[in-house]
């Protein structure tokens, strides 16, 4: 009876409605009271722990109202944001397109700096602000402007298309962007024989298996969540749960992804799961990935192994509301930097009008 207590607790602390945005990955928009909110984190947010989570719901829902904000957050993001205070969610790509139209005067980025640069470059007038300033990237650390202008030197002529998970500083120096939900389709897009693909290895690896006919150079970043996994993990939950079906993002290495059924984006695993309804399914990547679609997708067996992203989890209901109690902390861009880092990302998003 103690947990059925707390968990009427849970539910009765608030019916504030939750407004969700368009949701990438088949996820239908939600307007939904708190205690319902709570229904459908509940396999993954204990009980006994909702009523402390809940006055900062509330607070955070109020705040977006008092400030004109939105909360944009990434698939990586824990539950208990993904699930009752974002607006907005989706892999880097699907970010980086409703940020242009988001109509609101202050942007929270629930993600790591790259994503909250991305949006400002995207919305100059508009307040963005993201909740750690701690939130970095391993891929985005991995190189530098100077790195990319001593590419550029070394083979002149040949156009560099940049990952997101950069700073900004690197996408001014570069032709266009690419996510791992695009990155197939901005290559070809160039054509052109040869294309600096910077800086994750193993993500213009896997892209030049689907894009034989263009040599791909690379450098030598890796993203330290996918680096960790190697087609053993997959061997052995093979051997663990036969028939399981396997899906792995393409920052893993390319031995990974061969031992696979299926790779793409965030979003592209998350629309791959809702529409094949695996009866059990692992998902190579972010341990909060598998969370978020269990949450809506009771019948689906998500099994592990995962790794979880340091930086990702940075973000906190608490520090989400502090960010819109006290505006803080605000990306901010070299506006003569930017314009040169906006053309890139816009480059790229003009590939899928093509």
């Amino acid at each position: 009876m103690l947990k059925m207590s707390i968990m009427e607790d849970a539910m009765a602390a608030t019916s504030q409605p939750v407004s969700r945005g368009p949701v990438p990955g088949g996820l239908a928009p939600q307007s939904l009271p708190l205690p319902e909110i709570f229904a459908r984190v509940s396999r993954h947010v204990p009980a006994i722990e909702w009523p402390a989570l809940a006055p900062d719901i509330e607070a955070i829902l109020r705040l977006k109202r008092e400030r004109n904000a939105v909360i944009l957050a990434h698939n990586y993001q824990a539950p208990e944001i993904f699930h009752t205070v974002a607006d907005i969610v989706g892999d880097s790509l699907a970010l980086a397109r409703e940020a242009v139209s988001v109509d609101a005067d202050v942007i929270v980025l629930a993600g790591v700096h790259f994503m909250a640069e991305t949006a400002k470059l995207l919305n100059p007038a508009k307040t963005v602000l993201i909740p750690d300033m701690g939130a970095g990237c391993s891929l985005a650390d991995s190189i530098t402007a100077e790195d990319v202008r001593g590419l550029r030197a070394r083979y002149p002529g040949v156009p560099i298309v940049t990952y997101v998970n950069t700073s900004a500083a690197v996408k001014a120096e570069s032709d266009l962007c690419c996510t791992s939900g695009n990155a197939v389709e901005v290559v070809r897009s160039l054509n052109a024989p040869r294309v600096l693909m910077i800086p994750d290895e193993f993500l213009a690896q896997n892209v030049q298996a689907e894009v034989p006919e263009v040599e791909i150079l690379t450098w030598a970043g890796h993203c330290e969540v996918h680096e960790r996994f190697t087609p053993a993990d997959i061997r052995d939950v093979r051997e663990s749960y036969p028939g399981v079906t396997v899906i792995a993002h393409p920052e893993c290495p390319p031995d990974v992804v061969a031992e696979s059924d299926f790779s793409g984006s965030t979003a592209m695993m998350m629309n791959f799961v809702i529409e094949k309804r695996p009866a059990q399914v692992v998902l190579v990547t972010e341990c909060s990935m598998a969370d978020n679609i269990a949450a809506q997708n009771p019948d689906i067996e998500f099994i592990k192994p995962c790794n979880m992203c340091p930086h990702m989890k940075r973000m906190s209901l608490k520090n989400i509301r502090r960010a819109l109690e006290t505006m803080t902390h605000e990306v901010t861009v070299d506006p003569a930097l930017a314009e040169r880092a906006r053309a890139a990302v816009e480059r790229m998003l003009a590939v899928r009008a093509r």
